[in-house]
Parts: C-alpha cells; sequence; structure tokens
C-alpha cells in the first residue's frame, strides 16, 4: 500500500499521434496527474522506439511487435521512474525452450538492466499453480518468488494475452486479461523504470499503456478484503518485537507489521512493548531510565522459548536498516508520554534511511501523533483507541489522523465505520486471531485486520478470494523461514515458522532431518551449498506440503567479519585482511594455515577461501 507523496514526471514519455498513426516521444509535463497516459507504444514506426534500451538478447521490431529471442534472461528497459503507474502490454509467446520458461514485465529495474530488479512473470502454463508470479532478481543474481497463483487458462503459444500490473508505491496487483490473479508486495528503488524481461523463449509485446494512478490510500476497494497487519511481527511463533520476528513477518508476505517503540535514558528508540522490560527480557527497570547499552545487553527471546535464548532487543535503527531488504510498510507505534523532541529525532532516523514513503506514525497518545504531524506531515498517523469514542472522525482529524485503530472489541459498528470512510480514513481494529472474528470484521467492513498470526490470515484471505473449497478443506501450508532459492550467508539464520490452514498438525525437515517450529538454524552449522527445508501439514482434508531450497553462501564480507572474529596478532590479522582485500586467495589460504592456530576456525576459514576462489 503506497504513502509516498507522488513524484513530479520528468524525462520523456511517448504519446499517440492518431492522425499519423505513429508514436512519437515529446516531453511529460511537470504537472502529469493521475490519469494522463505517461507512454503508449505500437511499434508501427518499423524501429526500437528512443529511450527503449536492449540489455541482453536480440530486441527487434517486427510486422509491428517488439520481439525478443532469448537465449538465456534477457531484458530490455524504457521508461521513466513512477511512484504509482498502471503499464499494460499485449504479450504472446512465439516459442519457448520448455514449459517453465516466461516472459515478464519488469516493474522497477535499473535503466542499465543490473539486479535487483522485481517483475510480474507468466508461464505458458499459466494455469498452473506458479504460472503467474511477482518475483524478485536479486542482487546475487538469484531468485525470491514470494508470490504466485493460477491464471484463468493458459496462455499458450500463439495467443495474445493482454497484460495489466498497478503498482501504488510497494503494493503491487497483476492482472491477466482483465481478471486480477495476484497481489503483492515489492520493493522499490530512487530510480527504478520499467523493462521487458524472457528467459530462453522468443516472445513478442505490443500496444504498451503507461498510465500515471492514484497512490493508494488506506480505505480498500470494494470486492478487496483487509490487508493485514502482523502485530508485533510474526508474534504467534517468535518472540515479540525482536528481529527475527519482524523479518518473519515481513517475509510471510504481510503488508504491514508494527513494533512499539519507546525512548531510553540517553535518548536511544527501542522497541518494547512494555514501558519496563521485566516481562520479556531477563533485565528489570524501566525503559525510560535505563540506558541503550544495558537494554541491548538483555536476552529478549528466552521467555518465550529456549531456543530463542540470546535474541536481543532491537534499537529502532535496527529495524529500519531490516527494512531495507524486505518490502513490508512499518506500522510505528510511539508509547506515550514521549516529548516533542523524542518523536521528531524518531522521524529522522526514518528520514535518513530513506523510508517515510513506508512508514505509519500511530499513538494512543494524541500529543505524539500531534508532534509527528507537526514535524513530518509527509508521514501518514493513525490514533489507537481502546473503546471507540463518541466522535472518532473529529478524534482523527484533530491530529490529521488517516488511520482510526481501535480494539475490535471496543463497540465497531458499520455505521461508524462508514462515517469514518465518508471522511476518509480507514479502520483497521486490533489484535484479532481466529477466523470466525477475521470473517465478522470483514462483513462490518474494516481496512485492516492487525494480528498476531498473520500466515494464518493471509491463508484465510486467500481462501475466501478462491473458490468455495469442498468438504472437509484441504489443509494448506506456507513456509515463512526463508524464500525459495535464497542465498544465506554462513553468518545467517534459519527460522523454522510455517503458515498452514485445515491443519491439525504441522511437521518440519530440513535435509531430512526433523526440527521442531520455532527453532533457528545457524547457517554456520551447514555445509555449503543447497539445502532444502520441507513442511508437513495433516488435516482431516488431506496432506500438504510446501518445500523452500535454499543454499549456504560465502561473501567476502562475511569472511571479513570471522577473519576479524580470529583472535590474532594485529600484524597477521592485517595480513590476512590485505589478501583478502586484493582476493588472492592463494597467498590468503597460505597465510590463514600459518597464522590461525586454532584447528577448528583455520579449517571454517580455509574451506571459505576455496569456496570463494572457485565461484
Amino acid at each position: 500500500m503506497n504513502i509516498t507523496p507522488r513524484r513530479a514526471i520528468t524525462g520523456l514519455a511517448a504519446m499517440t499521434l492518431a492522425a499519423a498513426g505513429i508514436v512519437v516521444s515529446v516531453p511529460v509535463p511537470a504537472s502529469a496527474e493521475p490519469g494522463d497516459v505517461v507512454l503508449s507504444e505500437n511499434f508501427d514506426s518499423g524501429e526500437i522506439p528512443d529511450g527503449w534500451t536492449p540489455i541482453e538478447g536480440d530486441w527487434r521490431v517486427e510486422d509491428g511487435r517488439l520481439v525478443v529471442t532469448a537465449g538465456g534472461i534477457d531484458q530490455l528497459t524504457f521508461g521513466t521512474h513512477l511512484d504509482n503507474y498502471r503499464v499494460e502490454a499485449t504479450v504472446r509467446f512465439e516459442s519457448v525452450a520448455n514449459a517453465t520458461r516466461w516472459a515478464a514485465v519488469a516493474l522497477d529495474i535499473a535503466p542499465d538492466g543490473s539486479t535487483p530488479w522485481w517483475q510480474a512473470a507468466m508461464r505458458t502454463t499459466s494455469s498452473a499453480g506458479n504460472g503467474i508470479e511477482l518475483a524478485n532478481r536479486t542482487a546475487g543474481g538469484g531468485w525470491n518468488v514470494p508470490y504466485t497463483a493460477a491464471a484463468p487458462y493458459d496462455a499458450g503459444v500463439g495467443q495474445d494475452v493482454r497484460v495489466a500490473v498497478e503498482v501504488q508505491g510497494t503494493s503491487a496487483k497483476w492482472y491477466f486479461d482483465g481478471e486480477l490473479v495476484l497481489r503483492g508486495q515489492i520493493q522499490r528503488s530512487e530510480a527504478g523504470v520499467l523493462g521487458l524481461v524472457a528467459d530462453n523463449s522468443t516472445v513478442s509485446f505490443d500496444d504498451i499503456l503507461v498510465t500515471e494512478i492514484e497512490p493508494a490510500d488506506f480505505i480498500i476497494d470494494d470486492g478487496e478484503l483487509p490487508v493485514v497487519v502482523a502485530h508485533r511481527g510474526y508474534s504467534q511463533v517468535l518472540p515479540e518485537n525482536t528481529l527475527i520476528s519482524e523479518a518473519a513477518a515481513m517475509q510471510s508476505g504481510a503488508e504491514y507489521f508494527e513494533i512499539d517503540v519507546h525512548t531510553t535514558a540517553d535518548g536511544v528508540p527501542i522497541v518494547l512493548h512494555d514501558q519496563t522490560v521485566d516481562r520479556t527480557t531477563d533485565g528489570t527497570g524501566d525503559v525510560a531510565l535505563l540506558e541503550s547499552s544495558y537494554l541491548q545487553t538483555l536476552d529478549a527471546g528466552s521467555w518465550r522459548d529456549p531456543v530463542f535464548a540470546g535474541e536481543p532487543l532491537p534499537t529502532f535503527a535496527q529495524i529500519l536498516e531490516l527494512m531495507q531488504r524486505n518490502p513490508a510498510t512499518l506500522m510505528l507505534e510511539i508509547k506515550g508520554p514521549e516529548t516533542r523532541a523524542e518523536v521528531e529525532h524518531m522521524i529522522d532516523l526514518i528520514r535518513e534511511a530513506g523510508l517515510a514513503g513506508r512508514v505509519v506514525i500511530e499513538s494512543f497518545d494524541l500529543a505524539a501523533v500531534g508532534y509527528a504531524r507537526d514535524y513530518a506531515p509527509e508521514i501518514p498517523r493513525g490514533v489507537l483507541r481502546g473503546a471507540v469514542d463518541a466522535d472518532p472522525v473529529a478524534v482523527s482529524q484533530s491530529v490529521g489522523a488517516t488511520m482510526y485503530n481501535p480494539s475490535a472489541t471496543g463497540g465497531l459498528t458499520a455505521e461508524i465505520i462508514e462515517g469514518l470512510h465518508e471522511a476518509g480514513i480507514a479502520v483497521l481494529p486490533y489484535t484479532v486471531n481466529g477466523a470466525s472474528a477475521w470473517q465478522e470484521l470483514t462483513d462490518l467492513g474494516v481496512d485492516g485486520i492487525v494480528t498476531d498470526r498473520p500466515g494464518a490470515y493471509i491463508g484465510w484471505r486467500e481462501a475466501q478470494y478462491a473458490a468455495e473449497p469442498a468438504e472437509p478443506a484441504e489443509p494448506t501450508v506456507d513456509l515463512v523461514a526463508v524464500a525459495d532459492g535464497a542465498e544465506v550467508e554462513r553468518a545467517g539464520q534459519i527460522i523454522v515458522a510455517a503458515a498452514s490452514t485445515d491443519a491439525t498438525s504441522v511437521s518440519y525437515t530440513l535435509d531430512g532431518a526433523p526440527v521442531a517450529v520455532g527453532d533457528v538454524v545457524d547457517a554456520s552449522g551447514l555445509s555449503l551449498g543447497g539445502h532444502v527445508l520441507t513442511a508437513t501439514a495433516e488435516g482431516a482434508g488431506g496432506t500438504a506440503t510446501d518445500e523452500v531450497s535454499f543454499a549456504v553462501v560465502v561473501t567476502v564480507e562475511g569472511l571479513r567479519d570471522r577473519i576479524i572474529a580470529v583472535d590474532l596478532p594485529t600484524g597477521f590479522q592485517r595480513q590476512l585482511l590485505t589478501a583478502l582485500d586484493n582476493e588472492d586467495w592463494d597467498e590468503l589460504a597460505s597465510a590463514a594455515q600459518r597464522r590461525i592456530p586454532d584447528e577448528a576456525a583455520r579449517a571454517t576459514v580455509l574451506e571459505e577461501i576455496a569456496y570463494l576462489a572457485d565461484r
């Protein structure tokens, strides 16, 4: 859901000259508004238009269509950066190497075609479960495919399909011949443009149209089901308000993830729900009276389960850093009372991270929301309430809020929600964890649901969008631990967790060996190369399995950290790091063999040097 102010459009855009029947490029007016055509191209000129840049592959114009014969993953980029747009194209597979190949519209790609990028992809067998995708080509050249769906029928070969994707900030909707088939969250860059991509196939494109559209507001459209707000992260299975809980929530596909922030005695915003640390850490005391250096030594995981021992209290800055790698929007609850200066410091951190377009600030403390309005009017705001106010519209408008977030048991009615909607204010009640309550709130007309069970809610929501299931319903299971095809650095972790519906039990294996939900598996204990994590759900309606494959890899940065962690004299350490910087693998291996006295550490470093040397 986009919350970024629309940027002015610059550069060139194609405008149709109907009288001549051709397309030319003219400057886009600085006053371009939603509804304006930004680019329209039918390739009747017979040539690749100016500003359309083939990156890889054989791109050409034939018979009034843009054609590519791709021997691998081949790209072309075009257009200018837009925050909120609809891109449409007529796409036809002319031939494919096999049924797994695909064509895609790149939704945010560097003008030079370099990774990473996000794309809306389609296979010839588009009615398969993974026939439609929202996928991320990662910086390392791998794939992260968090969203898949089936089209109503196969695109096939030799058949035109009208593809359309609406992007509003980080929210994307994928349409197949006019039918909405997939929704998801994508990451955006400051300068990403549009593109076309094909994989081992010959594909033709025609009648490409790009239109500026309105930014998404928080009130959902008719026919849409409420968005999900992951309450304190994926707090159903992981310790609340920790990095692993928030990361798992983002990876679950939640549109929003929620955190609570206090300010410490030395002015550092720290992520914690309670005013004291007693409930969720091994420490004691009031956050406002404690130094951040002490708070960051506390164990914030063991209270939930010993497997999470050592999980730290994150700072707000660490959450913002985590957001750089995940597309969800942050629902930031400021725990009052906070001073104006403390609220402004939080906003400064948001701005410095370049994330003002992906944050909503909310609080029970109306003064804190007012401080945010005064200092950062561009960042949307919400008000948290227990019981519904006598005049919720007036309360919201008093601080310029566009969200009203009461307790689900606080007296919400359809009439109250309708009145808020008429004032342009969305309603997202908290905290709701069961299917019957989700249905009741959906029927009332809420715009979002705050839940400890984001994966379960997403599964329930997708089931409502789908056809009515047979009885008993087949179970579903969706791993949220690690993305399929991901690369995990040896210093990283894999969290064992899955969202399931209609399941009586869920079991897990890692490379065939049993693991338990909530386990945090250190990648350092796994061999380099490929691994498979499997979740199996059993229910009255049958069995469902989800499987993700990932690779444990070594990066230069990771090896550097491990060399620094070895207890070595400064001169020896400098010798190893210099060889690493120069990528002189023979010298590095020789120095490690001679200089690292600990046998286990030496063996690990030598193995990783060999890995990097062979990549």
